[in-house]
C-alpha cells in the first residue's frame, strides 16, 4: 500500500497544482474588470458646468485648440493625436496651490516619461503674465521634459473656454475677460478620443496616486 502512495505521490501534487491554477484563472476571468466612466457635463457637479452643458448626456470631448508651449511652438489637438493625456491649469507667479500641482504633475511626468502612449498638458491661466519665455524658465526649473509635457500660452479666452466647457475644471463663471480669473487644483484624465476619463485633487498625494492608477487601467483598456 505504501509503494502504491509512493508511486503517485507525484502526480498527486502535480494534479494538486493544476488545479489551482484553474482555479485562479477561473477567479480572474469571472472577476469584473473595473473600467473608468466617460464623463459627460451632465454626469458633473453643475458647478463645474457651464450652463449651456449641464444636459449634456453624450459626445463630449475635449474642443479643438491651438496654443504656444514653452519653445515658442504651436500646440494642436494633433501633437496629442493618439495620446492619454493629464490636463491641468495654472500659472507660474502663483504662489499657492499652483507649486504644489506642479510638483505633483512632475511626479507623474517622472511615472509615465518611458511610456509613449501618454503625456501632459499645463495651460497658464495668466497667458499675458506667462509669456514663451517665462514658461521656459519655469520649465527648467521645475524639470519638465518638453517630450512629454507641453506648458501653453496664448488667447485667454480660449483657455478659459476649454476649462470651463471643455475639460469642466472650474467652479466661477466668466467671460475670459481682462478681469476674469480661474483658480482650480484639478487634474483631468484625457482618453484617446478626446473623452473626459476622470478628476483629481492635483494638491492631494493620494489623489494623484489614484490618477496613476486610472491610467494603467485606461491604458490596459485598449490593448483588450
Amino acid at each position: 500500500m505504501g509503494s502504491f502512495f509512493a508511486k503517485y505521490k507525484m502526480f498527486g501534487i502535480v494534479m494538486l497544482v493544476l488545479s489551482g491554477i484553474i482555479v485562479y484563472l477561473f477567479y480572474n476571468a469571472l472577476q469584473p474588470k473595473k473600467m473608468l466612466p466617460v464623463y459627460q457635463p451632465s454626469m458633473v457637479d453643475k458647478s463645474l458646468v457651464d450652463s449651456t452643458l449641464h444636459y449634456t448626456k453624450k459626445y463630449h470631448k475635449v474642443a479643438d485648440f491651438s496654443l504656444v508651449n514653452q519653445n515658442g511652438e504651436t500646440i494642436t489637438q494633433e501633437d496629442y493625436r493618439d495620446k492619454i493625456y493629464v490636463a491641468d491649469f495654472f500659472f507660474t507667479t502663483c504662489l499657492t496651490i499652483c507649486p504644489i500641482m506642479t510638483k505633483n504633475m512632475g511626479e507623474v511626468q517622472e511615472a509615465i516619461k518611458d511610456d509613449p502612449n501618454i503625456m501632459l498638458l499645463s495651460h497658464s491661466v495668466t497667458p499675458q503674465i506667462d509669456t514663451v519665455a517665462q514658461l521656459k524658465r519655469y520649465a527648467l526649473e521645475k524639470g519638465v521634459i518638453d517630450s512629454k509635457w507641453n506648458l501653453v500660452t496664448g488667447d485667454k479666452k480660449q483657455i478659459y473656454e476649454l476649462a470651463r466647457k471643455s475639460y469642466l475644471a472650474v467652479k466661477n463663471d466668466g467671460d475670459g475677460g481682462p478681469f476674469d480669473m480661474i483658480h482650480t487644483e484639478n487634474f483631468i484624465l484625457v482618453d484617446k478620443e478626446k473623452r473626459i476619463r476622470g478628476f483629481y485633487d492635483g494638491t492631494d498625494r493620494e489623489e494623484i496616486d489614484r490618477l496613476l492608477g486610472d491610467i494603467k487601467i485606461l491604458e490596459a483598456s485598449y490593448k483588450e
